[in-house]
């Protein structure tokens, strides 16, 4: 069996797409919080997997995301909720949530209190979903940070933007704890993320 069985009630965890494997050998623990800073394309990249596999997500408090954003990025739009406008608070929007979506996507954290942090991290646990809030998230299982690096494409003066090569670090608690970097492209050329091959020669700009 390749998939491992430590999360709450022994559910399996939510794959990633192999690009994000080296950061996420595990995948994505259900009743886990995983915060995601500094990319968009980074979290839209995490619900990618899952959504094909059939699990459903939400995406809360990003009002300029479009749907065809979501599937450019590899998420399966029909198995997407978007609440782009949850209200002065999202906490009590991504609780009902995580009662019954599978992945939940939170932007807009600094409006949430410590306390209703803490509740919504015990509820993804109790319900085995998964809470990823984009942003710091004190106590987070699982914190990803992308930094951007540079932009590939533009050769001898001309041509277009391609990709952007990003670095990718996780680190977390527990089987977490040890720091996994990662440098991919966010998006590739050839698809929404890919892995930075060795003989890269494109030009590098900005």
């Amino acid at each position: 069996m390749g998939e491992r069985l430590d999360a709450p009630g022994g559910r399996p965890p939510f794959p990633v797409v192999e690009p994000l494997a080296s950061v996420l050998p595990g995948g994505l623990r259900p009743g886990s919080v995983v915060a995601v800073q500094g990319s968009m394309a980074l979290l839209l990249a995490l619900l990618a997997a899952a959504t094909e596999k059939g699990a459903w997500a939400a995406l809360i408090g990003v009002g300029d995301l479009g749907v065809l954003a979501a599937a450019e990025a590899g998420v399966v739009v029909q198995r997407l909720a978007l609440v782009p406008r949850p209200g002065p608070d999202p906490a009590p929007v991504a609780a009902a949530l995580l009662d019954g979506v599978a992945l939940v996507a939170l932007a807009g954290i600094d409006r949430i209190s410590p306390g209703a942090r803490r509740s919504l991290a015990a509820r993804a646990r109790q319900r085995g979903s998964v809470l990823l809030p984009l942003g710091r998230w004190p106590g987070a299982d699982v914190e990803l940070d992308c930094r951007a690096e540079a932009w590939h494409g533009i050769e001898a003066g001309h041509g277009r933007l391609r990709s952007r090569e990003v670095v990718v670090r996780a680190v977390g608690r527990g089987a977490a704890a040890r720091p996994r970097t990662a440098r991919l492209l966010l998006p590739g050329p050839g698809g929404p993320v890919e892995e930075v091959l060795a003989d890269l020669t494109i030009r590098a700009v900005g």
